[in-house]
């Protein structure tokens, strides 16, 4: 069969599942499609590139569920909602591949186009919710930090002396606020009900017309001089 760059995500994607990150490898790759790893280079240049186009394929993924996700909702429903609808699609996208968030974590930084495209559609969504200009970046970036993050923590590996009950019950009796937060909600309600507050901290950021103040009170004055 002929070795294509679609082939070799795909064998990339099932060895960093088995490997994670710090185990995967090119030559990995290359065993995996039974070819010489040097054949792998003229597709892709390095290990980097490698990831940079596993984590575009996520990312890509993740961008599609949104796109329906957004198509799902009703007319009126407002930029929370919308902001919400984004966040649950990439997570949801990121979980069905095994250290998705590791692989995601770095894809802005190599400017992945699935990636910049995923922040592009927030920040246009935080633009016609009323977000000032200079906030944009910031809430933008907090949002989709807080969904990898989240994410990272949900494929984390299990501890490595496992709990049982009597450590759950050591566990109360010393931190009981903690631990009964902790047992309150699913991961699911958790999520939403995290960014929930994340929305509401973006909202005190939007300003009314009418509230907003005058350009005046922008200007830069120079200083007077010397009399």
């Amino acid at each position: 069969m002929k070795l294509t760059a679609d082939r070799i995500i795909d064998a990339g994607m099932a060895v960093f599942a088995r490997t994670g990150y710090h185990g995967f490898s090119v030559r990995q790759v290359a065993e995996r499609l039974d070819v010489h790893a040097g054949s792998l280079y003229y597709h892709v240049p390095s290990k980097a590139a490698l990831l940079q186009l596993m984590a575009d394929r996520v990312v890509r993924q993740a961008y599609e569920a949104g796109t329906a996700a957004l198509a799902a909702l009703p007319a009126q429903a407002g930029w929370p909602a919308r902001v919400t609808a984004q966040a649950v699609a990439l997570r949801q996208s990121i979980r069905q591949h095994p250290g998705g968030a590791i692989m995601l974590a770095g894809s802005p930084k190599t400017l992945s186009p699935g990636a910049l495209s995923l922040m592009e559609r927030l920040l246009a969504t935080l633009a016609e919710a009323g977000v000032p200009p200079e906030h944009r970046g910031t809430a933008a970036d907090t949002v989709l930090s807080h969904v990898t993050g989240y994410v990272l923590q949900e494929q984390s590996d299990p501890p490595a002396v496992p709990v049982d009950a009597e450590d759950v019950v050591a566990l109360h009796r010393s931190f009981p606020r903690t631990v009964t937060t902790a047992a309150a909600h699913g991961p699911d309600e958790k999520f939403t009900r995290s960014l929930d507050l994340l929305c509401a901290g973006i909202g005190t950021l939007i300003r009314p017309p009418s509230e907003e103040p005058p350009a005046a009170a922008h200007r830069t004055h120079a200083p007077n001089g010397p009399a």
